[in-house]
């Protein structure tokens, strides 16, 4: 929900200021603020915040160095709302909660739903954990500890306890007056759940239904008796997929005994889809989280391992190339070629591992259709391999005047990509089979077989033909 300042027309002319043609908030604002905090002087920084919306507000924190983030929420008082807090990243998250008493932080995760509240709470350390839940309402405490015992990132993390469950038996004017009674309900639904005695969920009724139904008719007559039942210990990507295959707008989720525990509704699934597609392709590079507010040595120990092992594929290839030492001297022209072959076939490779890692993410790639799959990528590849071959041929015979060359790194190129398009496919969906994460080390894979295999391909082919000895 949107701040509003007491004068519209100060709120207009404020956002003018601050936001450029992007919609971002420019370096003149962000400097202006930080010195007001650098001054200690609260009331500036809060006539500097106080029109923006709570997505520029979380812009302005993430804007923020890690040494003065703190010290801004703090100034910020009243505006550092839990909305704010919800919209931060996670690590800006953590400075902010770090300068904030157990009681104010309590304060905030109590004015959102439990999945916001939930995702406040999980990444603090447990000593802090337990000193906010201790400054809960007992009713908000109760419901965020049964959230966390949940697995991360499933269901039971990103639902909302917040939802409208009524009985079958109730009719259309029956439901309205008991909406319009109860004022402890949640404001914000799309949809009410129907249940039996034994709470489990037997149907839903959208508010279009109830609103366009007379009073007398019964709830069980209007409501929809197919629905989508999310366990509450499914994985959130999976619940994400589910959404958008059956293009949900909210879906009840139940626990083991088929009980009604809470609701997932579409706006929590964008951020979801989000965060994993994110996630797979920085997993992809392994680059780690990939987030710039990400601390210095958690980025180093993610994306320096991945590099040993690079290092490591390199020196493959190296030792392949050094049993071919006589071949190169003999001709300098295979020292020249040779990166071609080998950068060629691991852009292949990679293109053809983007697609296999996003098919498999989003259960377009099962074991019913692999093998049409990877046969499908093979073809794509001889196709693409053949183009690229004729090219480099004709070039490489134009340039050095030798024509076996010519065929000798075109024939290279060839057999590269196809096995590019091969182990682009064959690995992630292999690692897949293993339960192992295809995103997070199929491109160190991938590279070795497309570095290796080349320079053995191509300066193989150079000894074998005669070219060179």
């Amino acid at each position: 929900m949107t701040s509003e300042p007491a004068d519209p027309e100060f709120r207009d002319d404020e956002v003018m200021e601050t936001l450029d043609e992007d919609n971002i908030l420019t370096r003149d604002f962000v400097d202006r603020v930080l010195d007001a905090v650098e001054s200690g002087d609260r009331e500036e920084v809060q006539r500097l915040v106080e029109p923006l919306h709570e997505a520029d507000i979380a812009d302005l924190l993430e804007q923020t160095s890690s040494e003065r983030r703190g010290a801004l929420a703090v100034a910020m008082g009243d505006l550092m709302s839990a909305e704010v807090l919800a919209e931060v990243n996670d690590y800006v998250r953590e400075d902010i909660i770090d300068a904030l008493q157990p009681s104010q932080v309590a304060d905030l995760a109590g004015q959102l739903d439990t999945d916001d509240a939930v995702a406040i709470i999980e990444d603090m350390e447990i000593e802090d954990q337990q000193a906010v839940l201790a400054e809960l309402d007992p009713e908000d405490r109760a419901v965020i500890e049964d959230a966390l015992s949940y697995p991360e990132e499933s269901a039971g993390r990103i639902m909302q306890r917040e939802l409208v469950a009524v009985p079958e038996h109730m009719t259309v004017g029956q439901l309205i007056d008991y909406l319009r009674d109860h004022q402890d309900l949640t404001t914000e639904f799309w949809e009410v759940f129907v249940v039996d005695p034994q709470h489990k969920p037997v149907g839903t009724c959208k508010l279009s239904w109830i609103m366009r139904s007379q009073r007398s008719v019964p709830v069980s007559e209007i409501m929809a008796h197919e629905q989508t039942l999310i366990p509450v210990d499914m994985d959130q990507e999976e619940v994400a997929l589910r959404f958008q295959k059956y293009a949900l707008i909210s879906a009840a989720v139940v626990d083991g005994n088929g009980r009604l525990v809470g609701v997932i509704t579409a706006d929590d699934i964008v951020h979801i889809i989000q965060e994993e597609a994110d996630e797979d392709i920085l997993r992809l590079s392994g680059a780690g989280e990939g987030d710039i507010n990400e601390p210095i040595a958690d980025s180093y120990k993610a994306r320096v391992r991945w590099l040993i092992a690079n290092l490591g594929t390199a020196m493959v290839a190296s030792f392949i190339i050094a049993q071919f030492g006589a071949a190169i001297e003999t001709m300098v022209a295979l020292a020249v070629l040779m990166p071609i072959v080998a950068s060629i076939g691991g852009n292949a490779g990679t293109q053809t591992l983007a697609v296999t890692v996003r098919a498999l993410a989003t259960n377009q790639l099962t074991q019913s259709n692999t093998m049409r799959s990877i046969w499908r990528e093979i073809r794509v590849a001889l196709l693409i391999g053949a183009t690229i071959a004729v090219i480099a041929g004709l070039g490489a015979g134009f340039i050095f005047s030798n024509w076996l060359l010519a065929g000798v790194i075109a024939a290279a190129i060839l057999c590269n990509i196809a096995l590019a398009g091969l182990s682009g496919v064959a690995i992630p969906v292999l690692l897949d089979r293993l339960d192992q994460d295809p995103a997070v080390s199929s491109s160190i894979f991938v590279t070795m077989i497309t570095d290796s295999m080349g320079f053995l391909i191509f300066l193989g082919l150079a000894v074998f033909s005669g070219l060179a000895g």
